[in-house]
């Protein structure tokens, strides 16, 4: 078969009184005759395009609903029964029909997409959880380091909120400087255990 060609809007066989010789040719494109199927398309064409465009709205789309009909009905013009219809409205019906399931693809994909967006899209900052959150962190914290020994806290302090070097606590404190880091670390031992880390 050959390429349907396009439709003109203005299609001067559009109103044409050709009706009657639809049975003809489809019975003729039914049986593989290219010329008849030629003259069926010339005689609906503009027909077919014109309910295509008032289901899809779209005139591309309707175009390509238009070609998907006619190729339906070169392959099934054989069965087309003139007792259960007109040829134009046997017509009509496929393209109809193809273009429903145009519009229903298209918006099942439309939901595909919201749905996949609506997915994927990521969780609200919630910044009211977070402040929360860390000012439970810092009541543990303040209330771990009123565990320590006052010794035990001033090395701490110095070495993790003051950023001093070991060394440096030492000489601050005027200790030596294994003093100072067993301070610290017998500080961070109790800090852990009174949190709870680790366990």
């Amino acid at each position: 078969m050959e390429h349907l060609r396009p439709v003109a809007a203005g299609d001067p066989t559009e109103g044409s009184p050709v009706a009657p010789d639809l049975v003809d040719l489809l019975r003729s494109a039914g049986r593989g005759d290219q010329q008849a199927f030629a003259q069926l398309y010339d005689a609906t064409s503009s027909r077919v395009v014109g309910l295509a465009v008032r289901v899809v709205r779209d005139p591309a789309q309707a175009e390509e609903v238009a070609q998907e009909a006619f190729l339906e009905i070169w392959r099934t013009a054989s069965r087309y029964d003139p007792d259960r219809g007109s040829p134009l409205s046997w017509l009509l019906t496929i393209t109809h029909r193809k273009a429903v399931d145009r519009v229903r693809s298209a918006e099942a994909a439309t939901r595909r997409d919201q749905n996949y967006h609506h997915q994927n899209q990521p969780v609200a900052h919630d910044a009211t959880a977070e402040a929360a959150h860390a000012s439970l962190e810092a009541h543990r914290v303040r209330t771990a380091l009123g565990s320590l020994t006052p010794v035990q806290r001033e090395a701490l302090e110095l070495a993790y909120f003051g950023g001093y070097t070991h060394t440096e606590v030492a000489t601050m404190l005027e200790l030596p400087v294994g003093t100072a880091k067993t301070r610290i670390r017998d500080g961070l031992i109790r800090l852990r255990d009174t949190m709870g880390v680790g366990s």
